[in-house]
Formats: C-alpha cells, sequence, structure tokens
C-alpha cells in the first residue's frame, strides 16, 4: 500500500495524478502541502473542500514526520523540486518528482545520491509514456508491422502566434520534454543529435523547436510550434514496410469538468484511430485502423508499488532522467550558439 502526500496542487496533481489513482486499491492520498499564500487565493478553499478525504496543510513538517506517508510527490515550480525532494529524501520518504526533475543534470544527480545514501526510491513522473497515442505507436513498432524503422515524427504544437518582449523560454522544458522522454523510452540514447531551438514571437526563447535524434539511419524528430492552425498528426512513423499515422487522444488540460475530476478509461473513438498501411508477409497492400491504446498515468503508481514493496525495477531510470535533462540543456544553450 502506498500512502501518498503530494506537495503542490497545481494543474498536475488535479488532472493527471488524482484523477487516475481515485479508486486504486493499493494508492492512498492522505496530504497535500501548500503555501499558505497560495491557499488563500479565490477560490482555492472552495476548491480544497472538493476533496473532503485529503488533509491540506501549510506547514511542511506534517509530511515530512508522518509516519503512515511513504511517497511523497512533488509538483511545484520546477526552481523548487531539488530543494523539496532533498527535504523528503532526508525525512526517509520514496519520491516522485515532476518534470522537469531538476534545474539541472547537477542537481539531478545530487538527488539520486542522496536518495541511494537514504535508502529511498526516487523516480520521475514520465506519465507521458502512457499516453494512449504513444503506447499505441509503441505497440506498432514492437510487432515489427512496419519493418525497419526509416524515420519517426512527433509533433506536440499550438496556435498562439503572440509576440512576447520576454525571453520566452519554457518550450522545451514544459512541452518538447514529453515527447524527448517518450523517444528515449523508445529507442534509448542516439547516436547523435542536431537542435534547431529558436526565437519567432519572443526574444532569445524557444518557441520554435526541431530536434533530430538519429539512430544509425533511423531519425526520430520531435516538433513543437505556436503557429500550427490545422491539427496536424500527433505521430508519423515510416519503416521499409510501411507507415503509420495517430491523431493525438487530446489531454484533460483542454477540459472543462468539475472536480475532482473523474476520467474513462474507455477505449477512444474509432474516429481517431490511427492508420496503418503495410505490405504483409504475403506481398498484399493492407491498409486498416489500429485501435487506440487506453491511457493510464496510474501505471507509474503501480509501478511504485512493487518497487517499494517488493524490489522491482523502476520504469522510469536515473540514466534515461539524466539523458533528457542533458539533451533539455543542449537544447537551450544551442539557441544562443
Amino acid at each position: 500500500m502506498l500512502t501518498v502526500a503530494y506537495i503542490g496542487f497545481g494543474n498536475s496533481v488535479i488532472r493527471y495524478h488524482l484523477p487516475f489513482i481515485r479508486d486504486h486499491k493499493n494508492v492512498k492520498v492522505k496530504s497535500v502541502y501548500r503555501r499558505e499564500i497560495d491557499r488563500q487565493l479565490p477560490g482555492e478553499m472552495e476548491r480544497e473542500a472538493c476533496y473532503p478525504d485529503i488533509l491540506f496543510t501549510s506547514d511542511l513538517n506534517d509530511i515530512l514526520n508522518d509516519p503512515e506517508i511513504n511517497l511523497v510527490s512533488i509538483n511545484t515550480m520546477q526552481d523548487t523540486h531539488t530543494f523539496y525532494a532533498k527535504a523528503c529524501i532526508n525525512a526517509g520518504k520514496h519520491i516522485l518528482v515532476e518534470k522537469p526533475f531538476a534545474m539541472s543534470v547537477k542537481e539531478a544527480k545530487e538527488v539520486y545520491d542522496l536518495g541511494r545514501e537514504k535508502g529511498v526510491l526516487v523516480s520521475c513522473n514520465n506519465n507521458r509514456r502512457f499516453d494512449a497515442d504513444f503506447l499505441t505507436l509503441k505497440k506498432i513498432i514492437d510487432a515489427g508491422t512496419l519493418g525497419e524503422i526509416v524515420e519517426i515524427q512527433s509533433h506536440y504544437h499550438y496556435f498562439r502566434p503572440v509576440f512576447s518582449s520576454n525571453r520566452g523560454r519554457g518550450m522545451v522544458e514544459g512541452l518538447a520534454i514529453h515527447p524527448i522522454d517518450q523517444m528515449v523510452s523508445l529507442m534509448g540514447k542516439p547516436d547523435r543529435i542536431h537542435y534547431d531551438v529558436r526565437p519567432y514571437f519572443s526574444l532569445n526563447g524557444d518557441d520554435y523547436i526541431d530536434i533530430d535524434f538519429f539512430y544509425g539511419k533511423m531519425k526520430f524528430t520531435v516538433k513543437c510550434s505556436l503557429c500550427a492552425k490545422i491539427d496536424y498528426p500527433k505521430f508519423i512513423a515510416h519503416g521499409t514496410k510501411g507507415s503509420f499515422i495517430k491523431n493525438s487522444q487530446g489531454h484533460l488540460s483542454s477540459h472543462r469538468m468539475p472536480e475532482p475530476l473523474v476520467v474513462s478509461f474507455d477505449p477512444e473513438a474509432e474516429s481517431n484511430w490511427g492508420t496503418l498501411s503495410y505490405i504483409s508477409e504475403d506481398g498484399k497492400d493492407v491498409t486498416e485502423k489500429v485501435q487506440t491504446e487506453v491511457t493510464n498515468y496510474g501505471a507509474i503508481y503501480n509501478n511504485l508499488d512493487e518497487a517499494i514493496n517488493t524490489g522491482a525495477e523502476l520504469i522510469v531510470k536515473e540514466e534515461q532522467v539524466l539523458l533528457v535533462l542533458q539533451i533539455v540543456e543542449d537544447a537551450l544553450a544551442s539557441i544562443d550558439a
């Protein structure tokens, strides 16, 4: 049994954590720590009242000193992740840190090293590995239907063409980090990377992203833009035997539902299934729709429960977290290069 506390109570907790574990038989959400200044904002006390089974507190020690709590999920601004992570580790708590895990590879290594020293598990909430569209892509690739993979494109776009005088950084860490981690989980460490990260609507920012990851002859491209008026497929994959294309299934951030949110684990409508076109083993030209897998961000908690209680291996590995952070650092550094 996991007894969980959250540090922070923003969009990630409300939309991407709680709805997926509300009926989990092995997870109990006990407490949430919030700064008093946040709790006093208009409407926040009413929001807390939507979760009568959760204890809300502005005293971090209520979580750190609670012997029942064995996992703390850190969901604050990224420049505070390392501070809270170290505090929880020193209190003997296993931790799940929202992405980006830390401000730098150096900080991340410090957290992992401290976790080993104190004998607690450290993990990153790379939940987008469990997106329905990515799971469907992975299923197709694992099946070998496309043959040898030549190219995969991942698109994560918005249409927000507004000039900003700010530095404008945030898209690499806020958007591109999701498909970058998906790429790392699927393909591992690339042989080489080409970065095209630059400002278009901001000064010295990162609102245009086109990063190519090369694995031998194969290329995995991550593209993010603020200037995509027409929806683009989420994934496009080409291989020596065929192609696959899948539109996004959307995310809870676009839904306007009363809290606490309730998610559906029903299959996606057939109208948004991916399209697979390939040459079969007997030489036939086949084009068919592929049923979409089901998004389940609670899978991270399943894995943590097994890792903490049975010693199972963590799905999100340290070397993957460090690699993603290094790619993020290099992508941002390329802007000024």
